[in-house]
């Protein structure tokens, strides 16, 4: 996706500071969003649930900007950062209930790290993964062979596992069983096998993976979310590990879980709407 900013930051971030990469990549995202159509049409309509169908179009408009230059400067980070590194962490790393995570550990069937495309997750896991914390995330392949293996090495150097969207129920539940946590984004529906929910009072088909495999496990739910400050400095935030109560109607069991991170969710992309990377429309008219 957007791969004009990726030949970018495959040439430059090796070689310059990261605040001139950021000017860079936040140049090259005002001439990518002239001539992104597909992508500014779907943030737009996403954009206008969130902020609201009667939001003026100039308005909606500067944030759907705001979020091409942000993304642009989230893959900034990406490239030039090889590896998170503990200096680096504490000097631009802001943490809150860092102690959830040892909390959701503590009952030996590992934990579900749920979050969306907001800020920076790729980071969020290389941080947990620098921590010393078994880390396995389900991840999309990307088309190109070459980024997808820049992608998965970059994860792999901060201790992150990959495990690809389309192969992981497996692999999943062995990653929980060893007591280990098992990162999931849930704001992208990969396979089609989402259910649909209400999201910000409107259906939406979303995945259900991580409810699915918290029914099927035991393994507690913490929603988390790394997001940029205004001065590019980075804030850590985990909610309270939630352990699945069954009702005892599977349908019903997934709903609730859903409906809990989901709200959550909705809670951080009100405060962000700058910061959550959703491209294509995900709500039905």
């Amino acid at each position: 996706m957007l791969y004009c900013l990726y030949l970018i930051g495959f040439s430059f971030a090796g070689i310059l500071p990261l605040d001139v990469c950021y000017e860079i990549a936040k140049r090259a995202a005002e001439i990518y969003f002239r001539f992104a159509k597909e992508y500014k049409e779907g943030l737009r309509e996403n954009l206008k649930v969130v902020l609201g169908e009667n939001t003026n179009i100039r308005i909606i408009d500067r944030h759907a900007l705001n979020v091409f230059k942000n993304f642009a400067k989230y893959l900034a980070d990406f490239f030039k950062c090889s590896k998170f590194t503990q200096e680096f962490i504490q000097e631009n790393l802001t943490v809150e209930n860092r102690e959830y995570l040892n909390e959701a550990l503590s009952g030996g069937k590992g934990a579900i790290l749920v979050s969306l495309h907001i800020g920076n997750w790729e980071m969020g896991g290389a941080v947990i993964g620098s921590w010393g914390y078994p880390l396995s995330a389900i991840v999309l392949e990307h088309t190109s062979p070459r980024i997808n293996d820049f992608f998965v090495n970059k994860r792999t150097i901060n201790g992150v596992r990959s495990i690809p969207v389309n192969n992981s129920v497996k692999e999943c539940l062995r990653v929980l069983k060893r007591n280990e946590f098992l990162a999931i984004v849930g704001d992208k529906d990969y396979t089609a096998s989402g259910a649909r929910v209400k999201f910000f009072g409107r259906e939406a088909f979303l995945p259900k993976g991580p409810a699915v495999f918290a029914l099927r496990t035991g393994a507690p739910i913490i929603s988390c979310i790394l997001v940029r400050e205004e001065n590019d400095k980075f804030r850590f935030i985990f909610e309270k590990p939630e352990t699945p109560v069954l009702a005892g109607e599977y349908e019903k069991d997934i709903e609730i879980l859903m409906r809990g991170y989901l709200k959550i969710f909705e809670k951080h992309i009100r405060e962000r709407p700058d910061q959550w990377y959703v491209f294509k429309k995900i709500w039905n008219q």
